[in-house]
């Protein structure tokens, strides 16, 4: 017995060699691609194919960013940036042509963060209720209505939108507007309805990336909370969202993106309409405009489509960089 057992120890020995650590200490390591000690080659594969991956990540975005200033940047010269961002009256076709933008930068902004704020707090909640309070069956089921309104089309958000939603904010503006001859009536198709639509479409965005933010929040955190007589509702909104709250901000700017950039849900349900953008008024958004005239635009016009897509890049960099300042301020102070 002990010859064998003297065998078996110098053939583990040989197949799973000692090595020393930086304390000179002997250790076993067992490399699942080869023996320990040696550089295994999957391993440096499947780093080259993550770098790789990573660096077209980057280059996607870069090459996207330059081409759309190129194409943008000799409009706002030719326009002028005073009158392309500050100006109130879009005519691209007509015999005096007119290219102000102002109207739909403002209807843009006003749908993504009346969207935000409406879907946000439900988000956040509901990914609460997710990690905090639910049991395994109620879990189940909020994920799979998370996920089906995740997998639904946009252009079906917008039907619903058009049968069932406007048709109640018609009713709702006839009767707030009743006695108002001023008032232009839209048939419930208004900025209002769009940000509704867009409150529901961010919500998984919004769901999915605050869950992951709050199940990464450490239990130790949790337990010290309650050790000191906090209840469990003290412990989730002062303890638990502060402290996923660099999370929770990565969800703020997603839902804005995702709100930014719809573009066929809106056009159904908004009206289509250059207009001022106040809650009951039909407006136009940038990416709806983009959308609607790219196909028989050319010239000047078309550039000026480039220049709205490069507005909207900007305005997701500009929420992107704020949003990040804010945190730091908040850690700071903290």
């Amino acid at each position: 017995m002990e010859a064998l057992s003297g065998t078996y120890t110098a053939k583990k020995t040989k197949e799973h060699p000692l090595r020393r650590d930086e304390n000179g200490r002997k250790e076993t390591g067992i490399s699942i691609m080869g023996e320990a000690g040696k550089p295994a080659l999957w391993d440096a594969v499947a780093g080259a194919v993550l770098l790789f991956g990573a660096v077209i990540s980057v280059l996607a975005v870069t090459a996207l960013f330059f081409y759309v200033v190129s194409n943008g940047i000799p409009a706002l010269k030719e326009v002028g940036m005073g009158e392309a961002l500050f100006g109130t009256v879009w005519k691209p076709v007509a015999a005096d042509p007119r290219y102000g933008m102002l109207q739909m930068i403002l209807a843009s902004l006003a749908g993504a963060l009346l969207a935000a704020l409406i879907g946000m707090p439900i988000g956040v909640l509901t990914a609460v209720f997710l990690v905090e309070i639910s049991g395994k069956r109620a879990a189940g089921t909020v994920r799979a209505a998370v996920e089906l309104l995740a997998g639904i089309p946009s252009v079906v958000y917008g039907l619903l939108g058009v049968y069932l939603l406007n048709p109640l904010m018609y009713r709702l503006e006839l009767k707030l507007f009743a006695d108002s001859p001023a008032h232009r009536f839209t048939g419930g198709a208004n900025l209002l309805s769009a940000s509704l639509v867009l409150a529901v479409m961010i919500l998984p965005t919004v769901i999915n990336v605050s869950e992951t933010a709050i199940r990464r929040v450490s239990p130790d955190i949790r337990a010290a909370s309650l050790a000191l007589g906090a209840s469990q509702v003290q412990t989730v909104f002062r303890v638990v969202l502060p402290a996923a709250r660099s999370g929770i901000a990565a969800a703020v700017v997603l839902g804005l993106g995702r709100a930014l950039g719809e573009a066929t849900a809106v056009m159904l349900v908004a009206g289509n309409s250059v207009d001022i953008p106040l809650p009951f008024h039909s407006v136009r958004f940038l990416t709806t405009t983009i959308v609607s005239e790219m196909g028989y635009s050319h010239g000047i016009h078309r550039q000026m489509l480039f220049t709205m897509g490069l507005v909207l890049f900007l305005l997701i960099m500009l929420f992107n960089m704020l949003l990040g300042r804010s945190l730091r301020k908040g850690g700071q102070s903290g």
